[in-house]
This record gives C-alpha cells, sequence and structure tokens, in this order.
C-alpha cells in the first residue's frame, strides 16, 4: 500500500552537480544525518565528529577527484557527518542482471540498517565528459551506488565480504576494526563508490565502463554488476583491492563471492553479527542471489514483484529495476516500521522513462 507516500525528487543539477543537489536538498541532507545518528547506540552520538575527522582526513589522501565537493558539501552544509557519510561505501545489497526481451535488465534492492535512506532518496540527473546519467543518491552524498546513463550502460555496487583473521564469531568487530585501520593507513586508491561516479561520467559505453572497473585500482573490495544496451552485455565484477574476477554467466550478486572462500566472510545482518556463524552469513548471502536469480517474471510497470522475502528483509531501504537500452529507470524507498518482520515501501514508486542520448 503506498497511497499517500511522498514521491522520490527528480532533480537536474547537471550545471552545480552534487554540490547543487545539497544545496536544494539540505533540509533532507539535516533529515538523513540526523536519522543515521539517531541509530547509535547514545554512548557513541557524540564521537561523530571525530569519524568525521577520520575520513576527512583518509579521502584527503586517497585518489578521490571528488574531495573538494565533500569539502564544499560540508562546509555549506554546517554539521558534521557529511564526511563520515562518503567514506563510509558499507551498503549491502542483491543485484541481477538478465535479458528480457532481448535488452539487458539491471535490478537490485540498497539494504543498510540506517533508516531514512529510503526515505530522502533522490534521482540526480547529472553531466560528465561522455554524456548524461541519473544517480540514485541522497543530497551530501558525492558518490554513486546505483546509476543509469541512457544508451550507454546501467551499474551497481554490492559490498564485498569481509577479510576474516579467525572464524570466531566473538571477534567479527576486531576484524571490522582491524580491516578498516588497515584501508585508513594503507590504502590511497579512490573509494569503490567514487570510481562508480567517474565511469558514470567518464565511459562513453559498456566495454570502457567494464575495463575501468575491472582495472582501476580502489580502497577496499567491492562487487560491480553492470549492463549495456546489446544482447551478451552484462556482467558482475567481484574486485579486491587490485584484481578482478568477472563473469557473464550467473550475473547475480548478493554480499559474498559467488564460490565463497575463507578467509572471506559474506555480509551479515547488524543484529546478527554476535551470534551467527560463517556458515549462517554466507546462507544468507546465497539465499538472496539464488532467489533473485530464479526469479523469472516480467519487469512489468511498478510492480516491484521480485522484492519478496528473502531479498526483501529488515534492512531493505531502496528497490530499482533499469534499461539502459530503453532508457527506464524505476525506484522504490523502504523503510522497517516498528512491529514489521521486513522493511515497506516508504516512497510511492517513481518512473522516468529517459531520453536515449547515445554518446
Amino acid at each position: 500500500m503506498t497511497a499517500g507516500l511522498p514521491d522520490i525528487p527528480v532533480v537536474d543539477v547537471r550545471d552545480g552537480g552534487t554540490v547543487r543537489l545539497a544545496d536544494v536538498g539540505r533540509d533532507h541532507a539535516r533529515g538523513l544525518r540526523d536519522t543515521c545518528v539517531g541509530w547509535f547506540p547514545a554512548f557513541a552520538r557524540p564521537f561523530v565528529p571525530a569519524l568525521d575527522g577520520m575520513a576527512r582526513w583518509w579521502l584527503s589522501r586517497s585518489q578521490s577527484p571528488y574531495v573538494e565537493e565533500v569539502r564544499t558539501i560540508a562546509r555549506m552544509l554546517g554539521f558534521p557527518g557529511i564526511w563520515f557519510l562518503n567514506g563510509s561505501y558499507q551498503w549491502s545489497c542483491t543485484a541481477l542482471a538478465r535479458e528480457e526481451d532481448g535488452a539487458p535488465w539491471l535490478v537490485r534492492t540498497l539494504d543498510w540498517p540506517f533508516p531514512g535512506l529510503g526515505r530522502f532518496v533522490h534521482v540526480a540527473h547529472m553531466r560528465g565528459p561522455a554524456g548524461d546519467f541519473y544517480n540514485v543518491t541522497w543530497p551530501g552524498y558525492v558518490g554513486a551506488l546505483t546509476a543509469l546513463a541512457p544508451g550507454r550502460f546501467a551499474a551497481a555496487i554490492n559490498q564485498a565480504p569481509m577479510r576474516r583473521r579467525t572464524l570466531d564469531r566473538r571477534l567479527r568487530f576486531y576484524d571490522l576494526a582491524a580491516n578498516a585501520v588497515a584501508t585508513l593507513r594503507r590504502e590511497r586508491a579512490i573509494p569503490p563508490d567514487q570510481l562508480l561516479r567517474q565511469v558514470m561520467e567518464s565511459a562513453r559505453g559498456y566495454g570502457e565502463a567494464r575495463n575501468l572497473l575491472e582495472s582501476t585500482p580502489v580502497a577496499r573490495p567491492v562487487i560491480y554488476t553492470l549492463a549495456g544496451c546489446r544482447p551478451g552485455e552484462r556482467c558482475t565484477i567481484e574486485r579486491t583491492e587490485t584484481d578482478a574476477k568477472t563473469r557473464t554467466e550467473r550475473t547475480c550478486a548478493a554480499n559474498d563471492w559467488l564460490v565463497s572462500t575463507a578467509p572471506w566472510e559474506a555480509r551479515i545482518g547488524a543484529d546478527k553479527v554476535m551470534t551467527s556463524t560463517f556458515e549462517d552469513a554466507a546462507e544468507n548471502s546465497r539465499s538472496r542471489r539464488e532467489a533473485l536469480e530464479a526469479w523469472s517474471g516480467q519487469f512489468a510497470g511498478e510492480s516491484f514483484d521480485w522484492v519478496a522475502p528473502p531479498v526483501l528483509n529488515p534492512y531493505t531501504r531502496l528497490a530499482f529495476e533499469m534499461c539502459p537500452e530503453r532508457g527506464i529507470l524505476r525506484a522504490v524507498g523502504f523503510e522497517k516500521r516498528d512491529g514489521d518482520d521486513v522493511a515497506r515501501p516508504a516512497t510511492m514508486p517513481c518512473e522516468v522513462r529517459l531520453e536515449r542520448a547515445v554518446a
């Protein structure tokens, strides 16, 4: 039931880019920051400025071409949390690239425990040297997690599995912290979400986008799913910081490698970090991936019938359908309400039929 829910704003920021989006959407940026901070335990909230400072320090030393944008947005909005938002790259999801009537489609959900991601989402009409693209994003955020370039390609990010030093579930937080420290100390490459934005701006077609996503060093492991405009133009790219493994069959991903391999552990929900085993985490990711891979319906209208458990879960915040060949983008936001087992729609479905502009 979506009647009475808010619409997803579609904002033309071809002039001004993410800085312009933060300016026109500053109330939503503040609301998102407040809901995310409110999710933290009370003892952790005073540390948000310190987390902001750490993210600023790291991003300023990375190979990100968007540091000045973040700096401008943080100064303009005037509250802490913007650097942390842009340095987080902690998004889980389930994604599928497949063909329907000869045209590649990319569909995905974005899962994360922070409330507000579904309510405050925007579709930003942006521009780069290779042409226009549409970034499903939030005011204050400069990267790209899900984006469509009509006539060129569509792409999405999944959070990759995490490196484990031990399989003891009681030491997950230690591994999370150790991985973060290693990134802060040693990695200077571009964050994966900012690489995706750079590719949306600069790649003239599917082949060029695939090459850049496969070969550019990244600061953290990541899984990219990519769909082009011609039959066969679809792939899933499993990335470590410097290596890539690409498959053009079974182009579906969750938050583990297709072949689950130690010492890598699939991402698990925040409420199960202390209780789930290595096998539980792998099964959670595998069940979402296989359920979406097995779905045989049609991407018709605003139904989003494929967004059903286990793909739909308590952390689902967004769902998307994109066809670059036909210039179709659909999105809907989700939030979990008290008493519900899974998230429910928080926005009206948004459908934008876009002009197919071949670069």
